[in-house]
């Protein structure tokens, strides 16, 4: 029996996610939830087969649970399913070792069959977005710019960034302003969530 979890935040999909994996005889649902925070855990506790994760859930995202599962739960293999069909993502998914990554629109079948094959130990990736990814999307940002960005979406302050890039605290401000500026963003968090969706981070 393929035990799953799914985390998804609209509780209209998600419930009928349980219901079209629970006409399935060799798959069952042990945990389902709509925040990202509780999923670790939950896996923790049900030890599932395979997790199917939104990405874009309260508190954890989808992507950075996935790599948290990998750590913590090796034997939980996760699909992620998505509206969020950017080579980006794809990328990110395939780094924080994903073994599937399927647009929400899929077939029913098509995913009924995905998470018997990520159970499996096999990937399975959207082909529309398989070929695509193996480009990187073109960025206006220069290499300070992303090496800037990259600190910060670790957490790092302006001045610890700074230190660590021999700058002054004004010139790393003035290059994440610059950043959100060139990527339309609203602020510098909005910034590295549209750069980490392209992959450059």
């Amino acid at each position: 029996m393929i035990r799953v979890l799914i985390a998804e935040d609209l509780h209209m999909l998600r419930r009928a996610l349980v219901a079209l994996i629970e006409l399935e005889s060799d798959i069952v649902v042990v945990a389902e939830l709509s925040n990202g925070n509780d999923i670790v855990a939950r896996a923790e506790a049900e030890r599932p087969d395979v997790a199917v994760l939104d990405i874009d859930l309260p508190g954890m995202d989808g992507i950075t649970a996935a790599s948290e599962l990998y750590a913590t739960v090796p034997g939980c293999r996760t699909l992620i399913l998505t509206s969020l069909g950017r080579p980006g993502n794809l990328r990110r998914a395939v780094a924080a070792h994903a073994s599937g990554f399927l647009l929400k629109d899929t077939e029913p079948e098509r995913l009924i069959a995905a998470i018997r094959a990520v159970a499996a130990g096999e990937r399975v990736v959207d082909p529309s977005l398989a070929l695509a990814a193996l480009e990187p999307e073109p960025t206006t940002l220069t290499s300070r710019e992303l090496e800037v960005l990259r600190l910060a979406a670790r957490g790092e302050e302006a001045r610890q960034i700074a230190a660590q890039l021999f700058l002054s605290a004004g010139t790393v401000r003035n290059y994440l302003t610059a950043t959100v500026n060139k990527l339309n963003a609203r602020n510098r968090v909005d910034a590295i969530r549209i750069a980490r969706e392209a992959g450059w981070l």
